[in-house]
């Protein structure tokens, strides 16, 4: 527990911030130990023994405003003993509570049909803090404190510090199989032009598939790459290496087809990193992620150490434990399926704290900020291209604001050529804004 709280406190603080004045900040309800501190945030009862873990634990609505900041916690009010700055706002459980999906631990009735747990049913929601990342708003509260103390504490620049570009391989082609080229002649009855697509793509070479997109994401990527350099950008894609008996695992993936290892070799040659798309059946059932890594670096020869998990199903926190032991380093499931956002209440990468037990890992969360399909679907938030434009421009700009790091999703089949997909332009229009970043 000591460890997660020190983790925190210098989290919350920032790199920015020297060590000594860090040591300088404590968390005590011990009045003795005042004074070896500048400024002591004062716990609540968030980690009693009889509250925590229990629905008693869990924030009440409408939340406590400090400094026009939503606080969790505690109480927005600051006082002074003798020399130590004493604040009352409990920012350590609170950011333990946003980080580390406590919510969703205790609040686990509260799941969509894929065992999900809802973003609009969530705390940042429900609280109307969704696209604020509210642990950022902590730090930069507690820096003013510290230097208005006259101690060492400065902003980090207003800096994206890295993007990533990522893209889900759910599926990976329209009209290779003999089933997707017999779907799409049959439907090339009522429209013509969709038969010819399918024997074009059946009979063709892959790139006449119209979803075989990675050229136009790949040179799109390459051109935010070119302008800000592949130190602050990485493009990532997740292949899915199984199938299981669930709908959602189908169609089944198979690596060692001549179309994927085309991929594979592309995604080489574009220095694109290879991570795995872990089932919809490993979420169910986490300890076929192991397997699953097991395959996927066996045939397309690398040590996969990102991964995401199909529909974004990472059920359970307590699920990132099996990451873990699969020898993954840095998971990007955490984002909602119905909300652009902040689900873990940062933009920046945080370790995986254990909500249940109050462990630190080393396994290293990266919220996804924004997915296309979120932005569009009628089940999510059903945006027009104009409002999903502008509502990314806004989650780009915090992030900006905060020194955090962005990460999209764009599907291969979402910028498909066809007039009722935006994806397509909204992707290029977001490369050109994030060249000025």
């Amino acid at each position: 527990m000591l460890e997660s709280i020190q983790y925190i406190l210098k989290f919350l603080l920032g790199e920015s911030v020297p060590a000594d004045v860090v040591s300088l900040v404590g968390y005590t309800n011990n009045t003795e130990e005042y004074e070896n501190f500048k400024l002591v945030i004062k716990p609540s009862d968030f980690f009693d023994n009889e509250v925590f873990g229990t629905v008693n634990s869990l924030p009440k609505l409408p939340l406590t405003i400090w400094e026009e900041t939503p606080i969790l916690f505690g109480e927005g009010i600051i006082e002074n003993i003798e020399d130590t700055i004493i604040l009352h706002a409990d920012l350590i459980a609170s950011t333990f509570f946003l980080v580390s999906r406590y919510e969703e631990l205790i609040r686990n009735d509260i799941r969509d049909a894929h065992g999900r747990f809802l973003g609009k049913e969530s705390l940042p929601y429900r609280g109307g803090f969704i696209d604020r990342p509210l642990v950022e708003e902590y730090g930069k509260l507690l820096r003013a404190i510290l230097r208005n103390a006259g101690l060492d504490a400065p902003e980090p620049p207003k800096h994206i510090q890295k993007i990533f570009l990522t893209h889900d391989i759910d599926q990976f082609t329209h009209f290779r199989s003999i089933r997707g080229m017999i779907g799409g002649v049959l439907r090339g009855i009522k429209r013509p032009k969709e038969g010819q697509k399918a024997l074009r793509s059946f009979f063709g070479n892959i790139t006449n598939d119209p979803w075989y997109t990675f050229p136009f994401l790949f040179n799109q990527n390459s051109l935010l790459i070119k302008e800000i350099g592949k130190e602050r950008c990485e493009v990532i894609a997740f292949f899915r290496c199984t199938g299981s008996k669930f709908k959602e695992d189908k169609p089944f993936p198979n690596l060692l087809h001549p179309d994927y290892k085309t991929l594979i070799k592309y995604c080489k040659r574009k220095n694109v990193t290879i991570g795995i798309h872990a089932s919809y059946n490993a979420g169910l059932h986490p300890e076929n992620i192991i397997d699953e890594k097991q395959k996927l670096d066996r045939i397309a020869k690398v040590d996969a150490k990102y991964c995401r998990n199909h529909y974004l199903d990472s059920r359970e926190p307590l699920d990132m434990l099996k990451l873990i032991e699969a020898g993954i380093t840095d998971d990007f499931t955490m984002g909602y399926a119905d909300m652009a956002g902040f689900r873990l209440g940062t933009c920046r990468p945080v370790r995986f704290i254990n909500p249940k037990t109050k462990e630190l890992t080393p396994l290293i969360l990266h919220g996804l900020t924004v997915m296309d399909s979120t932005l569009s679907d009628k089940r999510y938030m059903y945006m027009n291209a104009h409002d999903a434009l502008l509502y990314c421009e806004q989650l780009i700009n915090v992030v900006e604001e905060f020194n955090g790091e962005l990460v999209l999703l764009w599907h291969n089949t979402m910028v498909e050529k066809i007039a009722s997909l935006y994806h397509r332009q909204l992707y290029r229009d977001l490369i050109k804004l994030l060249q000025t970043k």
